[in-house]
């Protein structure tokens, strides 16, 4: 008997407007609201509400046979909740079917779990009280941020009380070993670990649409009959993918969505197959073995590793100025400051700073708003530089930054008290105008 456990990433980050040198200590609004709202309307249209739509039919139609799960980022709920809350009650008619599981994520979709504990923890319990609030369930089942995992993370993540996690099943961890088992940590026995099949997925995922890809066209018999041939041995099928999938990255005119919409019930014509969420799998399967994984691995690029996000100077200097200003947030009470902090962290920005042009190039390209990484990286430090100065005037550590603070508080007020004045005086004259235009009425 084989599962499928199919799970599908939902995030999009708030996307920063182009914020110049002059703009540090000026202006201390970094988004841009056109373009946030443009692309998640776009997508909402395009992927997540004819997507749902399509599941939610789908899971009707096979009758508690069909599963799938979720991972959705606390800043993708937040732009729905701002720009498409029908996105969000097409998710919520999903967690009502009891056919889908939620996941827990840091709410940021950050690289947090590579820096501090205790922040990882709290970004972590920031999207769990969300998906409790909105769909009523209390996730078991870890994702971190593109799959990231270690042997570390994976301890830290049992300790959190959650029972399984998912990441890639990547070769150089693999070996000769099988992605289509349950296997556990290497630290922590306790904590099940659930491998992507990345060949399968990225088959959907990346491969669908490409008419010069030799197994051009694919179809929801010849997709189901991959998978019959697999070893008869084999217990799970772990196909994870970016939901954008359906619509985004592979558009409606590819048939992408003839393909969804006929795979399950093709899957099931063979008896061997079930479909199972993440939490199915950890509770009916025994681990096979650890999966021994020292260095973080990731999802993304041929080489599964951090390189995506950490690979270049640039992406190491603004991910450390970015965790060196931690130990002040921590002190923070300030709500905007506290919102900005989170939306910095999230680890598309990183991911727009990366400069690799050879196998991995186009995808960078397709996902990077900038026209070149090191405009991404000049923005995105701009904008740091500017909320640090802000941390440091709303925390401050040494006398030096005390005076700045008082300073900035002055200016402040001097400002509000200018505005203030200059307001009055705008009345006065049209007080004044509208006299003498009455004066003038009274001559004629």
């Amino acid at each position: 008997m084989k599962t499928i456990c199919l799970y599908f990433q939902v995030h999009q980050p708030f996307r920063f407007r182009r914020y110049r040198f002059f703009d540090i200590g000026n202006n201390h609004y970094y988004y841009d609201d056109y373009t946030n709202e443009s692309i998640l309307m776009k997508i909402s249209q395009k992927c997540y509400l004819p997507t749902n739509q399509l599941l939610l039919k789908l899971i009707q139609a096979n009758k508690g046979k069909f599963k799938v799960a979720f991972s959705i980022s606390g800043v993708a709920i937040k732009q729905f909740q701002i720009y498409a809350p029908e996105v969000i009650e097409s998710f919520q008619k999903l967690a009502a079917t009891g056919q889908v599981e939620f996941l827990a994520e840091t709410y940021c979709h950050s690289l947090v779990s590579l820096k501090d504990k205790t922040e990882f923890e709290r970004q972590v319990n920031m999207q769990v009280d969300l998906v409790k609030e909105l769909f009523n369930q209390e996730p078991k089942v870890f994702r971190n941020t593109e799959l990231i995992y270690s042997d570390e993370m994976g301890d830290m993540v049992y300790k959190m009380g959650y029972k399984a996690m998912l990441t890639e099943g990547a070769k150089h961890v693999l070996g000769w070993k099988s992605p289509n088992y349950l296997y556990c940590n290497s630290i922590n026995p306790k904590l099940k670990v659930l491998l992507k099949n990345f060949e399968l997925s990225d088959d959907i995922a990346f491969r669908f649409g490409n008419q010069g890809w030799n197994e051009y066209p694919l179809t929801p018999e010849k997709y189901a009959q991959w998978l019959k041939d697999l070893d008869p041995k084999s217990e799970v099928i772990n196909l994870f993918m970016d939901y954008e999938t359906f619509g985004e990255h592979q558009w409606k005119e590819t048939g992408i969505f003839e393909f969804l919409e006929g795979l399950p019930s093709e899957i099931l014509k063979h008896k061997e197959f079930s479909f199972s969420t993440p939490s199915e799998v950890a509770d009916n399967l025994q681990p096979v073995s650890s999966v021994n994984v020292p260095y973080p691995i990731s999802w993304a690029d041929e080489e599964r590793d951090l390189t995506a996000w950490l690979g270049n100077e640039m992406q190491e200097e603004a991910f450390n100025k970015l965790y060196a200003l931690l130990p002040k947030m921590q002190k923070c009470d300030d709500p905007k400051l506290n919102d900005d902090w989170t939306y910095l962290q999230a680890s598309d920005h990183f991911y727009y700073m990366c400069t690799k042009y050879f196998s991995d190039g186009d995808v960078h390209a397709y996902f990077n708003p900038y026209e070149s990484p090191y405009q991404a990286f000049i923005n995105y430090m701009n904008i740091l530089s500017d909320f640090t100065l802000r941390l440091n005037a709303a925390v401050p550590e040494s006398v030096e930054d005390e005076n700045i603070s008082n300073l900035t508080q002055m200016l402040g007020q001097k400002e509000a008290r200018i505005a203030e004045l200059e307001a009055s005086i705008k009345k006065m004259r049209d007080k004044d105008k509208q006299k003498k235009s009455k004066s003038k009425e009274k001559i004629i």
